[in-house]
């Protein structure tokens, strides 16, 4: 609590600096679940002058679908979009086999159905360990998770569309982003390579059995992991292996974006920022051309 007020106070003070005037703040699982979550949001506002609001599950899932549709593939029926956080991971599935001309924000309108597992890196980290995890740990793991996706109701047409090769998975998180980089190479994580690289189903496996057979600390060696998430992202290799178990994709796109974009992209909406502008007249035309 103390770290994030400090956090909170250096993002106001930069606003301040910037001259933000339109904003929306939010708190997620953490102040959801917490049952001092309303007091700890109050010494906030008091302490930082910043007032956030906690928003519900659907929310968090809608705002997700906003912050990633720019990455879906046009030709996709489908979209299984996934977002692994620290204390919830939510999962939604678009169905986009009747979205016309819609893009971007407006796929939002084609969500079918929703759940928030009451599961992330942090939470089930704890439960089970994330310095040595051993495939027997990792797969008490994954049967955990692969409990909770029993709840995902309203998909009963996704495997069907899944076996047909016309869905793929769309994952935001520190987990599909960090086996990306690390898929990759890189000496040093770069956003601009990671964000909406493609990858095969074969190649997620590879990864996770790699990253499986890593001791910790050549974990936290790794530029990709590094010492903040070396004991966290093999609970979320284990949450990502149980939807895949579930609704095997053959490929997934990875998404370094997420609620934040989501927000910005709602506001923008709401501004009006994205309204259609009126055909140019006759004339307009003619004088383009000439």
């Amino acid at each position: 609590m103390e770290r994030a007020v400090e956090a909170l106070a250096v993002c106001h003070s930069k606003m301040a600096e910037l001259k933000v005037r339109r904003m929306r703040l939010i708190a997620t699982e953490a102040c959801r679940a917490a049952d001092n979550g309303p007091q700890f949001l109050e010494r906030v506002r008091a302490e930082t002058g910043l007032s956030l609001e906690i928003v519900n599950r659907e929310t968090e899932a809608r705002l997700a679908v906003a912050g990633c549709a720019t990455l879906v593939d046009p030709q996709a029926d489908g979209v299984l979009l996934f977002d692994i956080g620290g204390g919830s991971s939510e999962l939604v599935w678009l169905d986009l086999r009747q979205r016309g001309n819609a893009r971007g924000f407006a796929l939002t309108r084609f969500i079918r159905a929703w759940t928030s597992l009451p599961v992330g890196v942090v939470t089930l980290s704890e439960r089970h360990g994330g310095v040595c995890v051993t495939r027997e740990i990792f797969e008490q793991m994954v049967a955990e998770v692969n409990g909770m996706l029993d709840a995902f109701a309203g998909i009963e047409e996704l495997p069907r569309l899944i076996a047909e090769g016309r869905v793929h998975m769309l994952g935001t998180s520190g987990t599909v982003t960090t086996l990306a980089g690390v898929h990759l190479g890189l000496k040093r994580y770069d956003r601009r390579r990671v964000d909406g690289v493609w990858l095969k189903s074969e190649e997620v496996g590879g990864m996770i059995d790699q990253l499986l057979d890593m001791p910790f600390e050549e974990r936290v060696a790794n530029p990709c992991i590094g010492h903040d998430r070396a004991d966290l992202v093999m609970a979320g290799c284990a949450i990502l292996e149980a939807i895949r178990r579930r609704w095997p994709c053959q490929t997934l796109r990875v998404a370094d974006r997420g609620l934040r974009e989501g927000i910005l992209v709602e506001l923008m909406a709401r501004d009006g920022v994205w309204r259609r502008r009126p055909a140019p007249r006759a004339e307009e035309q003619g004088g383009a051309r000439g």
